[in-house]
């Protein structure tokens, strides 16, 4: 009875390569979900299995079948996975608001820029790194897949180093450059100087986890983010109600259920991916394998923070409104992230589906499918954008209790101007990994800097006249900035490749091969 009713995300399947269907909703357990099981029995000290293969990988083939069927069912894991992601990251500001007070809450909610900024380097660069092994283990390479794990591993580490010893060393540097307020500093400072001392679990988690996705497994990586979410709830509790450590108790709880999400990967892969595991002569890398994975690795990490500096300088501008605005910016900010999550979702289901049929030479196929997808999206923005409108700032008093009404109506200022411009970002979301589905990353670096640029306006020239309002014009200015490239930009190319597509049997690549998703680099072989 306990398999039948085990939640449908972890046991849901896919067509095989065949095309004959190896389960569906509610079946009988199989040896397919071995996997979760064995991962579970690897924590609890079980053997592991003896399969030849130890992942029972399935492609799913996206040229095939209802374009907007085909999205939806291979967006669903990813939303899972933000919500788990973006609920870890939210605890620490529910309960630190709801027990240590308002100004704790500005005091870990004026670090978000820079963990984005830091963390966001990080988990880019481990997704780039893990392309490497996805196109070894999909030609077979086992040897290949050893050495680039390795080269994975070793790039890891020297990021993790080089990340730590910078960010402890100028923690107070750092907090100092954004204007921090001086009622907070201190709070700020306990709490962002013990997350940058564990970001080698930080890397960890994301070298592992980017790896193992990599290997089409989505699903592993998506039950240890639940196990942890779960864990960060019970120890923030632990630190900081009952031992009193007050903020710093919450970067503790952070770190530590990061810790034990990174060790669940490492035991899982340990004791279920064998054939990862290095050997001696594998440690032998040559500076063309470590750069192998760099360049690749280290433009996504950068591609990633040019946004993230964009959230830099608006919060530099925010500090200065007083701890108060960066509450409120902090709480309706988590809130706005949730409202996102199924649009973003959305997008990164796009470049797997864009890039499959670019190279099958399916160019109407990917009309059809932005077409469909788009409106899909826009019709998720409205709904959410009303919900978030009406109810939003209920949910930013969870966070700091019905006893703040100047920070409940920022809030409710804030979450107001961006859901009025969701049905924009809908839009940026599909058009920007189609183009990176279609090998395209130039336009989006563009699209990137346009979203930096209008950020930096808004912070300089909103802020001052119109004050928190202008702060909050930040995001929709800059998505209006990115998506109008990135419309054009498709248009032109889509067109382009229409026209070949009546002189070809094929359409070859023009540029690179598609570029997989930042958030998803197991693209190549994905697994619902």
């Amino acid at each position: 009875m306990f398999i039948r009713v085990y939640p449908w995300f972890l046991t849901l399947r896919v067509a095989s390569k065949t095309g004959a269907p190896k389960g569906g909703w509610g079946r009988d357990f199989g040896k397919e979900d071995f996997f979760i099981f064995s991962a579970i029995g690897s924590i609890l000290g079980f053997p592991a299995r003896s399969a030849r293969n130890p992942i029972d990988s399935l492609e799913k083939n996206l040229t095939e079948g209802n374009p907007i069927r085909l999205i939806v069912l291979f967006a669903i894991p990813l939303l899972l996975g933000n919500f788990f992601q973006q609920t870890y990251n939210a605890v620490d500001l529910f309960i630190v608001g709801r027990t240590l007070g308002p100004h704790a809450l500005a005091a870990v909610g004026c670090t978000g820029s820079v963990l984005f900024f830091v963390i966001g380097f990080i988990h880019a660069s481990a997704a780039g790194f893990a392309i490497v092994t996805a196109q070894r283990y999909g030609a077979q390479d086992e040897a290949g897949i050893r050495k680039s794990f390795c080269t994975t591993l070793v790039c890891g580490a020297m990021m993790g180093g080089l990340l730590t010893l910078f960010g402890v060393l100028y923690t107070e540097e750092i907090l100092t450059l954004l204007r921090t307020p001086p009622e907070i500093f201190q709070d700020a400072y306990r709490y962002l100087v013990v997350i940058l001392a564990g970001l080698y679990v930080s890397v960890l988690f994301n070298v592992l986890s980017s790896t193992i996705l990599a290997l089409g497994n989505s699903k592993t990586p998506l039950f240890f983010l639940a196990i942890a979410c779960t864990l960060n709830i019970f120890m923030d509790y632990l630190f900081i109600v009952h031992f009193k450590w007050g903020v710093a108790g919450a970067a503790y709880a952070t770190v530590l259920a990061q810790l034990l999400s990174g060790l669940f990967c490492l035991v899982y892969v340990y004791r279920n991916l064998k054939f990862l595991l290095p050997r001696r002569e594998d440690w032998r890398l040559s500076l063309q394998e470590l750069w192998g994975s760099l360049r690749i690795g280290l433009p996504m990490g950068f591609q990633a923070n040019i946004i993230a500096l964009g959230c830099i300088i608006v919060q530099m501008r925010l500090n200065e409104l007083g701890p108060l605005a960066v509450a409120a910016f902090s709480t309706a900010n988590k809130v706005d992230l949730l409202a996102i999550m199924p649009m973003m979702s959305f997008g990164i289901a796009m470049a797997t589906y864009v890039g499959q049929n670019y190279g099958a030479g399916k160019i109407q196929r990917i009309r059809q499918g932005v077409r469909q997808c788009s409106v899909l999206s826009l019709g998720v923005s409205v709904v959410v954008a009303g919900v978030n409108i009406s109810f939003g700032h209920h949910m930013v008093g969870l966070f700091v209790g019905s006893a703040q009404p100047e920070i409940l109506e920022l809030a409710r200022m804030y979450l107001a101007i961006n859901a009025s411009m969701y049905w924009v970002l809908s839009l940026l979301f599909v058009y920007r990994y189609t183009l990176q589905g279609l090998g395209r990353s130039f336009v989006p670096t563009v699209a990137g800097i346009m979203e930096l640029v209008m950020r930096v306006l808004a912070a300089v020239f909103l802020a001052v006249p119109l004050g928190f309002g202008g702060v909050a014009l930040a995001s929709p200015l800059a998505w209006i900035g990115a998506a109008v490239p990135l419309m054009g930009a498709y248009y032109i190319l889509i067109h382009k490749l229409g026209k070949n597509e009546q002189l070809s049997e094929s359409v070859q690549y023009l540029e690179a091969p598609p570029e997989l998703p930042t958030a998803y680099p197991g693209a190549a072989a994905p697994q619902q």
